[in-house]
């Protein structure tokens, strides 16, 4: 029997209902993050600002105890970023994603000076193990040990190899700017099982993002094509086989819905650098190509964004100028009064979320 073709729209529509952006959840912080297989972190404040837009009455408090509660972590993961995933979850992948990080290594040490990668990684494990260490520390640790080596190469094989969580703090967003770092094991109290488990983290994948081409899940990952197809070849008997329009397959867990083209998607504010937005080869089915320069930005930066009607419809940025704290919509599409009043409904709380202190607080439309 043929596979069934699924629109843009369907494929759209399926992403968000998995995503919890067709209707907020009612779960866990821990919960959430690990339903979504881990959100990216580089900016601390973006998993929080995430949550919020997906969580039915989601407070601050709620990610920040998860973390204190060692239930989520700051890791090096997924395409070799920094992501907040959950401590099972971690000690479940971490040896999958071995090849990720290691290859990330390699990619930088091999255009650079040769440097002896075991005795890096033996005196930086010593270093970090007698208590949390900022970078600059193993960095200034390493020169004084190996002068002579590249610095720089030495400090991304230690990011990389060594597994490592980051220390939060008690205020603001939960990790400093310039945060310590403590060997996964110790903060886990527990050891990094040497098994991998890359059928269960494909179909994780399409549970949370799908359905997907290979090329996808590659692109959200960075494990190796081959790789990945298969595994998939492998899982082939147990999922659903889709076609898109240009006929490339799709693959789905089975039994996951794919809901209709017009179900309605309500607006939604999302991070900078939300997985959304960086977990697909063709990203299409989230940003139409003549809005791409507006979202992914110079220096690798992604805009926080706005959903219309299921697509990126718009940015959005808070500045805190004389104690009064401003919310920026930039539209990118033409919107109704309808939809300006929707952006404002949730604009208005979300500025409150973020600037929390503030002594007041504006929407501003900029055209």
């Amino acid at each position: 029997m043929a596979e069934r073709v699924l629109s843009l729209r369907e494929i759209n529509r399926a992403m968000l209902s998995r995503q919890l952006l067709l209707e907020r959840a009612t779960l866990s912080a821990t919960a959430a993050v690990e339903k979504l297989v881990g959100m990216q972190a580089q900016l601390s404040s973006a998993p929080f600002v995430g949550l919020w837009t997906r969580l039915k009455g989601f407070q601050r408090s709620d990610l920040a105890d998860a973390i204190e509660k060692h239930e989520l972590i700051k890791v090096t993961l997924m395409r070799a970023t920094l992501h907040l995933v959950s401590a099972a979850d971690y000690l479940h992948f971490r040896t999958t994603f071995n090849p990720v990080l290691e290859g990330a290594a390699e990619s930088i040490t091999k255009k650079r000076t040769p440097i002896d990668k075991e005795r890096v990684l033996k005196v930086a494990h010593e270093f970090i193990a007698e208590k949390p260490r900022t970078f600059a520390e193993i960095s200034a640790m390493l020169s004084a040990e190996m002068p002579d080596s590249d610095v720089g190469a030495m400090r991304y094989t230690v990011r990389t190899h060594i597994p490592m969580v980051q220390v939060p703090i008690s205020s603001g967003w939960s990790y400093p700017g310039t945060p310590a770092f403590t060997l996964a094991n110790v903060w886990l109290g527990k050891p990094i099982p040497e098994h991998e488990h890359l059928q269960e983290l494909v179909l994780r994948y399409l549970a949370a993002f799908g359905p997907a081409t290979i090329a996808d899940i590659q692109t959200w990952s960075y494990l190796s094509l081959p790789t990945l197809k298969e595994a998939i070849e492998s899982l082939r008997p147990q999922l659903t086989v889709y076609r898109d329009e240009k006929k490339k397959e799709l693959f789905d867990v089975a039994g996951e819905s794919v809901p209709e083209g017009d179900v309605p998607a309500p607006v939604r504010f999302l991070p900078e650098f939300d997985n959304i937005l960086l977990s697909h080869k063709v990203r299409t089915r989230i940003v139409a190509d003549e809005h791409r320069k507006k979202v992914y930005l110079p220096a690798l930066r992604v805009a926080a964004t706005i959903l219309v009607d299921g697509f990126v419809g718009g940015v959005w940025k808070v500045e805190k100028v004389k104690g009064v704290a401003t919310l920026s919509i930039e539209p990118l599409v033409p919107l109704t009064k309808a939809l300006r009043t929707e952006m404002e409904t949730e604009a208005e709380p979300l500025v409150r979320f973020v600037e929390p202190d503030a002594k007041g607080y504006a929407v501003k439309w900029v055209e």
